[in-house]
């Protein structure tokens, strides 16, 4: 996959002199993985963007060469026109979720930047649109779900099965996720993998599981992994990532609490 950032740049960078509060981009869905060019205190590049991922992040080789010094920074993050001046952004290590993707990844774009803003999913072709609800583009929606909160992210209704039984709980709708699923450990074990470590984020593993139903669609045989609860916070009982996602359009609306959902047309 070619890198977005500099075949985008010149329309960007007209949006951002604008300090619009509303756009939208060209993104790559690569590998489930949601990809959108976007600068991060100065720091141009392809980003992921997540819905799953509470903080906005830049990578520690990115800000090493940028000559930022971590973890925690403050400063301007510019994607699809927008622009915010006084942005939160930790200083991560991203090999682990980065490596089996084609293009090199600056950072992601997090819930921190996102909340109280309308967020537009197109899978293919890939578009995104991000702005005020005021300034939201008309959006056909065949269902919506209620968005609740944990921990930082956004959660809705679903529910899992094993082919024996089923288990209904809060999950993630996470673009950023190149999984179907990743489950809580508390909630579910793969009791036959020679290399159970290697189920968690950045590891190689993946389990495979009867089926999840998201917003009244049941996926069958898909693929599973696993992730470390958090036992004192509130915490959703799985991730449900872009192999799933991507079969729809999507606005999450975070101004509202809910996900405006359609079939692709």
């Amino acid at each position: 996959m070619k890198p977005l950032a500099p075949a985008l740049a010149a329309a960007g960078a007209l949006a951002f002199a604008a300090q619009a509060e509303a756009g939208e981009t060209a993104c790559v869905f690569e590998r489930g993985v949601l990809i959108v060019p976007a600068q991060v205190m100065g720091v141009s590049g392809d980003f992921i963007l997540d819905t799953g991922q509470a903080r906005t992040q830049l990578s520690e080789s990115q800000a090493e060469g940028a000559g930022l010094a971590g973890p925690e920074l403050v400063g301007e993050l510019r994607f699809a026109g927008l622009s915010r001046a006084a942005q939160p952004i930790a200083v991560a290590d991203l090999d682990a979720r980065t490596v089996f993707l084609p293009t090199p990844i600056a950072g992601v774009i997090g819930m921190d930047a996102l909340r109280g803003l309308v967020l537009d999913v197109r899978f293919a072709p890939c578009r995104v649109w991000v702005g005020s609800p005021a300034a939201a583009p008309a959006f056909r929606a065949d269902r919506e779900a209620p968005l609740g909160w944990a921990s930082g992210l956004p959660v809705m209704q679903a529910s899992v099965n094993d082919g024996a039984r089923g288990w209904p709980g809060e999950f993630v709708p996470a673009t950023g996720l190149d999984l179907s699923l990743r489950l809580d450990d508390r909630l579910a074990a793969a009791p036959d993998a020679t290399q159970p470590k290697e189920l968690y984020p950045g590891g190689v593993g993946r389990a495979r599981l009867a089926g999840v139903e998201f917003a009244g669609d049941m996926f069958a045989n898909i693929d599973v992994g696993l992730i470390k609860g958090a036992p004192d916070a509130p915490w959703p009982a799985g991730w449900i990532g872009g192999p799933v996602l991507s079969h729809y359009r999507l606005r999450f609306d975070f101004v509202a609490d809910r996900l405006q959902i359609a079939r692709k047309r």
